[in-house]
């Protein structure tokens, strides 16, 4: 047996920080708090540093196709940047288009994944159509180690269905425990103000953020959360962009429904200005929901503080330069709507917020929930994944506070051409990355090969 002890770092899981040891046998953890050197073939000196469990992020989008490009990371090239960054566990989506059957969309996915991951992943479904019954659909999901569904409210060209199927789905997921997560924008306003751009000749990337407004964002998580009402489901809403939309998700919370929803790092350090630049630079900042004004972040930042926020993930889709613009046609964007929508981001979310923590608005056990535990637990993977508890996978974040990185394409690891937050320069990164017990990543540069990362069947969500 292999093993290994993480020595004298502070160890912020479980709503604590404590000064302590984590011991671990090959890929689990065997004991946390005081163990004696001698326990371990290897010792790594943590001192100095924070011991955190591997983030989770549960919402990226590698290997994805959308019309004549694809987006720049596949499962190799997206797990290794996740793992220098200290995430250990990625949720990606499997799609069903059409009249396609639930297990042809997994498998496709499936090939796309396996044996090329680096840490471990596992998935969402989304489907577009419901051609059999809703209890059957969600049945053969939960069979496949699937336990969340995703849909959308937008996208009527691709991938947007009706509140009826919504619903349908709502009320079978409360009978099989499926979280199900919902991409909020209300169509019919956003389909309005895109015409109403277009027909004046406004298609430029910037009118790509005026036609999805902070209203239609609110408006369709205020009919999600009536849904959900209605259903006794619980909700999840993806990519929360808006201080309206946040409003609407606090009320709910507050009435005592189970609505979750998460944001994304490019919603609380990017905003509207970035669409202001000239068009080829504009396109790289396109992605729905948009940048919004600047004085959104800080109501984003308060409900992660407060709670009304649980979970920060990256809906890292990163087309690189040439495939923005290239367009979905492939032969060059001609408006706004042809231009790819997404951003790089899997391996900055950790450092990115604990930006707040040394700013002193989050703290060190709010950081490291937001980032791993909350969203293990929402999405089925806790106890394995997301704690540091002696029977868990080992996977563990040695997180140096010490280290400054700036955040430019030279010293990332995704295969975009562009970072979108290239003019920072963060404080605190992760020095060690174990996944499984398997060092992934040092001092910020891969370690390893690709292909030990699995596919992990999941349990129940709804562990909040």
């Amino acid at each position: 047996m292999s093993s290994l002890v993480i020595a004298g770092g502070d160890i912020v899981a479980g709503g604590a920080v404590r000064r302590g040891d984590v011991l671990v046998a090959d890929d689990k953890i065997a004991a946390v708090g005081e163990v004696p050197r001698g326990a371990a073939t290897t010792v790594i000196d943590a001192s100095g540093c924070y011991v955190v469990p591997g983030g989770v992020d549960v919402h990226t989008h590698l290997d994805l196709e959308l019309g004549a490009v694809t987006s720049a990371d596949d499962f190799t090239s997206g797990t290794r940047a996740a793992a220098c960054g200290g995430t250990t566990t990625v949720i990606d989506f499997a799609t069903a288009y059409g009249s396609e059957s639930i297990s042809s969309g997994l498998a496709k996915w499936h090939a796309k994944a396996d044996g090329r991951a680096v840490v471990d992943y596992a998935f969402h479904m989304t489907f577009t159509e419901l051609t059999r019954p809703a209890d059957d659909v969600l049945a053969e999901i939960v069979e496949a180690g699937i336990t969340s569904v995703k849909l959308y409210m937008t996208y009527p060209e691709r991938l947007m269905v009706s509140d009826h199927v919504i619903r349908e789905v709502m009320r079978a997921a409360e009978r099989h425990r499926v979280l199900v997560a919902l991409h909020c924008e209300d169509d019919s306003q956003v389909a309005a103000r895109r015409a109403e751009a277009l027909a004046a000749g406004r298609v430029a990337p910037k009118w790509h953020a005026w036609s999805r407004p902070p209203e239609a964002e609110a408006a369709a998580v205020r009919r999600a959360v009536a849904m959900a009402e209605d259903t006794g489901a619980a909700l999840y809403v993806v990519h929360l962009s808006s201080a309206p939309a946040l409003a609407e998700i606090r009320a709910a919370r507050e009435r005592g429904l189970p609505v979750f929803a998460e944001t994304c790092p490019q919603y609380l350090y990017l905003d509207a200005a970035m669409l202001d630049r000239p068009d080829e630079s504009a396109a790289r900042f396109v992605c729905a929901p948009p940048l919004r004004d600047r004085w959104h972040q800080e109501e984003l930042w308060e409900g992660l503080a407060q709670g009304h926020l649980q979970v920060v993930s990256t809906d890292h889709c990163p087309f690189d330069g040439r495939s923005k613009d290239a367009g979905t046609s492939g032969r060059g964007w001609r408006d706004f709507t042809e231009i790819p929508g997404g951003l790089p981001g899997i391996e900055t979310r950790l450092a990115l917020v604990y930006q707040r923590v040394l700013a002193g608005d989050l703290t060190l056990e709010q950081w490291v929930d937001r980032c791993c535990e909350m969203p293990a637990r929402l999405f089925g993977l806790s106890p394995a994944k997301g704690t540091l508890a002696p029977g868990a996978d080992a996977d563990v974040v040695v997180f140096d506070p010490r280290l400054t990185r700036q955040l430019v394409p030279e010293r990332l690891h995704t295969r975009c051409d562009y970072s979108a937050y290239e003019h920072l320069t963060v404080t605190g990164w992760p020095r060690v990355v174990l996944a499984r017990g398997r060092v992934v990543a040092e001092n910020g540069e891969p370690v390893g090969e690709a292909g030990a990362g699995r596919f992990l069947r999941r349990a129940s969500g709804r562990g909040a």
